[in-house]
C-alpha cells in the first residue's frame, strides 16, 4: 500500500473552505479521501457532531494535547479559543494511504510552514 497524499487548503476563517473541499469529494469518490478533523475549546454550533465536524475539548484538555506535543500546528482565534489537528490523527491516515484534506487559516498554515520549514 502507498502512502498518502497530505493537501493543504488555506484561506482565512469563513471563507468556505469546507464547504469547497465536501462539494469536491462528494464528486470524486474514486480514491480513499478524508478531510483532517481539528481539535477546538469552542462550544459546538448546531448540528455539528463530535469528531465528525470537530473534536470539541476542554481548554485543559487542549492544553494537555499542547504539552504533549501532539498538533501539527494550533492557535488561538474567536475569542481565545484553540483550534489545532492532531499529528497523530494525520499520521494514521496517511499510513494507510488515505489522502488528507488539511484545512488550515491564515495564521495555521504560517506556524505549520514555520514549525515544519515548508
Amino acid at each position: 500500500m502507498s502512502q498518502g497524499n497530505l493537501y493543504i487548503v488555506s484561506a482565512p476563517s469563513g471563507a468556505g473552505k469546507s464547504s469547497l473541499l465536501t462539494a469536491l469529494l462528494e464528486k470524486e469518490d474514486n480514491m480513499p479521501k478524508m478531510i483532517s478533523v481539528s481539535h477546538t475549546t469552542r462550544d459546538p454550533r448546531p448540528g455539528e457532531i463530535d469528531g465528525v465536524h470537530y473534536y470539541f475539548v476542554s481548554k485543559e484538555e487542549f492544553e494537555s494535547l499542547i504539552k504533549q506535543d501532539l498538533f501539527f500546528e494550533y492557535a488561538t482565534v474567536f475569542g481565545g479559543n484553540y483550534y489545532g489537528t492532531s499529528l497523530p490523527a494525520i499520521q494514521e491516515n496517511l499510513a494507510k494511504g488515505i489522502d488528507v484534506f488539511w484545512i488550515l487559516t491564515g495564521r495555521g498554515r504560517n506556524r505549520f510552514v514555520k514549525k515544519w520549514q515548508m
